[in-house]
C-alpha cells in the first residue's frame, strides 16, 4: 500500500529508525485532547516502534506506560531497551521523548497472538459481560458533535463513535449520575487490530462526565492487555469506575469485537477533570 493509500491512524503512528535502539516519530496534531496528545495514540506511536524492534514477536500482549508530561504536536523520539527477546515473549522498555523531557515511559510484552492462541487449544473462560447498546442507527454519532467541542477535542474527527442518546454529552445530554460510558466504535478507513486497540482503549470521553465533572482528565499510568485479534467491523467499547479518590480516579475499560469476543482490557489512573 502506497502513503497516499495508507490510512490516517498508521501515518499518524509511522516511526523510522535513526540508530540502533532509537525511533523517530512525529506526532500528529489531530490526536489532541484538551491540554495534550491523547495517550492511548501515544501509547500506539510507542507499540509500532517496539513492533519493529521486535520482529519475532509482532504483537503487543502488555504495555504499561507512566505518562511524566503531557505531549505535544511534533517530533518525538522513541528510545528503546531490550530485556528479552527469545522464545515466545519479547520483554523491553520504551520511552518517548520530546527533545529533553520524557514524556513517557513503558516496558512492554510482546509475542505473536496467533502462536499463543495455537498453544492454548482454544481453552477461554470469560465472566465479562459484552454490553448492551441499542442499534447503530439509534445513537449518536461523535461525528455530530458542535465545533467548538472539535476545538478542545480534534481527535473526534479522527474516528466515530456511537454512544445511547442519554450519553451524548458532546450535545447537552445531561449528566447519568454514574461513572460510566459505552458506545460503537471505528476509525474512519482502517479495521481494527492490536495497535488500533491501544488508542481504543482510552479514546472514550472521561466517566466523570456523567458525574457533573467534564473537562480533560490527564493519564497517570495506563496497563492495556490485548487478548486477541479483532474481527473486522464495529467495537463495542465500555468504560467504568468504582472510585474516585485523593483527586484521581480509575477507569476500567472492555473492548469486544464485531463477533462478541472480548479482544482488550486496560486500566488507568487519572487525575480528575481540568477544565
Amino acid at each position: 500500500m502506497s502513503n497516499r493509500e495508507q490510512a490516517e491512524f498508521d501515518r499518524d503512528i509511522a516511526v523510522r529508525r535513526t540508530d540502533a535502539k532509537t525511533y523517530a516519530a512525529e506526532l500528529a496534531p489531530g490526536w489532541v485532547v484538551g491540554g495534550g496528545v491523547n495517550g492511548g495514540y501515544l501509547l500506539a506511536v510507542i507499540a509500532n516502534a517496539l513492533r519493529a524492534h521486535l520482529p519475532n514477536h509482532p504483537d503487543p500482549i502488555v504495555l504499561s506506560a507512566f505518562y511524566a508530561g503531557a505531549s505535544t504536536p511534533g517530533p518525538a523520539e522513541v528510545r528503546i531497551e531490550t530485556k528479552r527477546d527469545k522464545g515466545s515473549l519479547a520483554i523491553a522498555t520504551a520511552e518517548l521523548w520530546q527533545g529533553e523531557d520524557l514524556r513517557i515511559t513503558t516496558t512492554a510484552t510482546y509475542a505473536d497472538l496467533d502462536g499463543l492462541h495455537a498453544k492454548s487449544s482454544g481453552y477461554e473462560r470469560v465472566t465479562a459481560t459484552e454490553p448492551e447498546l441499542p442499534p447503530l442507527e439509534e445513537c449518536l454519532s461523535s461525528t455530530t458533535a458542535p465545533e467548538e467541542v472539535k476545538e478542545f477535542v480534534p481527535m473526534l474527527d479522527r474516528y466515530e463513535l456511537c454512544v445511547p442518546k442519554d450519553q451524548f454529552v458532546w450535545g447537552g445530554a445531561a449528566p447519568t449520575g454514574e461513572a460510566v460510558f459505552t458506545g460503537w466504535f471505528r476509525h474512519h478507513d482502517r479495521e481494527p487490530d492490536p495497535l488500533s486497540l491501544l488508542q481504543v482503549l482510552d479514546a472514550l470521553p472521561p466517566v466523570t462526565f456523567g458525574l457533573e465533572l467534564p473537562g480533560w482528565a490527564p493519564t497517570l499510568e495506563l496497563t492495556c492487555h490485548i487478548r486477541h485479534k479483532p474481527a473486522p467491523g464495529w467495537l463495542k467499547v465500555t468504560h467504568y469506575s468504582r472510585n474516585l479518590s485523593g483527586g484521581m480516579f480509575e477507569e476500567d475499560c472492555e473492548v469486544w469485537d464485531s463477533e462478541g469476543k472480548l479482544v482488550a482490557q486496560a486500566r488507568q489512573l487519572a487525575r480528575l477533570p481540568r477544565a
